[in-house]
């Protein structure tokens, strides 16, 4: 049964793997023995991040990927055809923060649009003419349940913290039905899609936040580095293979209120 957890033998692609979830995910479904690329932007940053996973002895490789630009993601699509002759899963985790506010002017938005919403549908139609092709795969989505619920004012008030800005409430809600959509799309030819909505996870705020929002999960406390990779690892596995469609939120009963 345990075997059907691990990810031997299995190529998988996972964007932003340097950032605050993914670095993280990239140790774990790297420890599940998967043979995982890593891919962003800063290419510098995921050399660095990969040559330390195999000082560890796991196989981690570096490829750039600007989702946001139609030729670098059908380029990285060929580079690993071409290189391992499948792909067998993908975890869209990239994420581009250009907003900072309310009222950041309407380019920072269209900005985030660019890479946060046409990059995310570039990414699932040609990797996932990939999987349409090979009749097997899993898509993991890296959403928020800021993409579910609006914001809780009270958890900022006097804290320093600044509101959080539209566009990634916008761009992860509608994550949420474009992994219902691409399920839809693709599970006749065996080709799962499926989301994970974080909640609050810890990376050096206040404490009198982190103390308003820990009281609002049922666990009594936010995320850490730890908590997100074995649902990844999950979705990505043959252990999940009737599973599609699905928004799973792992956010410590947060949104179960």
């Amino acid at each position: 049964m345990l075997e059907r957890f691990d990810l031997k033998d299995k190529v998988i692609l996972l964007t932003g793997g340097a950032g605050l979830y993914g670095r993280g995910l990239t140790t774990d479904l790297a420890s599940a023995n998967a043979t995982l690329i890593i891919a962003s932007r800063n290419l510098e940053a995921g050399e660095k991040v990969a040559e330390e996973e195999r000082q560890a002895g796991r196989q981690v490789f570096a490829e750039a990927l600007d989702q946001a630009d139609e030729a670098s993601v059908t380029g990285l699509r060929d580079r690993i055809v071409a290189k391992y002759g499948r792909l067998d899963g993908l975890v869209n985790n990239a994420v581009a923060r250009p907003m900072t506010s309310p009222d950041a002017p309407s380019s920072a938005w269209e900005e985030s649009m660019r890479v946060n919403a046409t990059g995310i549908y570039l990414m699932h139609r040609y990797f996932g003419e990939v999987f349409e092709r090979q009749e097997f795969g899993s898509i993991v989505n890296i959403g928020s349940i800021q993409g579910m619920i609006g914001p809780a004012r009270n958890l900022y008030d006097g804290t320093g913290l600044k509101f959080g800005p539209p566009d990634y409430f916008f761009h992860k809600g509608g994550m949420v039905n474009l992994t219902r959509y691409y399920a839809s799309l693709l599970g006749p030819k065996s080709v799962r899609v499926n989301c994970l909505s974080p909640g609050g996870f810890l990376s050096g705020q206040p404490e009198e936040f982190v103390r308003r929002y820990s009281d609002q999960t049922f666990l009594g406390r936010m995320g850490n580095d730890t908590d997100l990779g074995g649902s990844v690892v999950f979705l990505l596995s043959d252990a999940s293979r009737y599973i599609t469609g699905v928004n799973l939120p792992v956010d410590g009963g947060y949104t179960a209120r």
